[in-house]
């Protein structure tokens, strides 16, 4: 990538006060710095702002993933940046694998694709790789001339979108409402011919907001997907 092309982190935070002085500090040798602070009950907002070098945008009200990564992107986009990589801030992504992003050729999406799980339950692997069959399907709409798609790994949150990809998501009309963000996002991005890649990272399970209301959503953008 040209050094010219200015990239920013992003990261959505709910309470993680016990997690993001650390993340920013192995964060920050790559790239500047947007938490998105959501409305968090503990001292998540207190922390980021010890960080002078650091943007905290914070949300009066719990807002959840696709909100907290749009108010994240429109910043973005606002100070001229021309790529947004979305981070966990409860350090199940390696800052230090920030370089697969910052180095990956120009293209509108760079998946991470998680060839190394580390402390993952067999049940989470086993959601995820369905995820990611069904969502390949359903991706390319009935009678489309798109290619098939054949993404490894379609619920990673670790991600580098560039500029016009998030003005592409900004202006659409989301109906995320959790993780499935990450389905519908890759969905209007693929959809509109705009260019996809993918890099293998490392995850490691820490904690999790997955429950059944979480996977009923899932399950609903699916549907929602097919018949688009």
């Amino acid at each position: 990538m040209s050094a010219a092309k200015k990239t920013i982190v992003v990261i959505p935070a709910y309470n993680e006060a016990e997690n993001i002085a650390e993340l920013i500090r192995r964060t920050s040798p790559y790239a500047d710095i947007c938490v998105v602070n959501d409305a968090s009950k503990d001292d998540t907002e207190k922390i980021v702002r010890t960080f002078k070098d650091v943007t905290c945008l914070c949300h009066q009200k719990n807002t959840h993933i696709p909100q907290a990564i749009l108010d994240g992107m429109k910043h973005a986009l606002a100070a001229g940046y021309d790529y947004i990589i979305t981070l966990d801030a409860g350090l199940s992504h390696r800052p230090e694998e920030l370089p697969l992003f910052l180095d990956a050729p120009e293209c509108d999406l760079v998946l991470g694709y998680r060839i190394k799980r580390e402390n993952t339950l067999l049940y989470r692997k086993v959601i995820s790789r369905l995820a990611t069959v069904l969502i390949n399907f359903a991706l390319r709409p009935f009678g489309s001339r798109l290619p098939r798609a054949k993404f490894r790994d379609v619920t990673s949150g670790y991600r580098r979108y560039s500029a016009q990809a998030a003005g592409l998501l900004i202006s659409r009309p989301m109906t995320a409402k959790s993780f499935d963000f990450l389905t519908e996002a890759l969905m209007i991005i693929y959809r509109n011919g705009l260019s996809i890649r993918e890099v293998p990272i490392t995850y490691s399970f820490s904690n999790s907001s997955l429950n059944t209301k979480v996977l009923m959503q899932s399950v609903q953008m699916f549907f929602r997907m097919l018949l688009k």
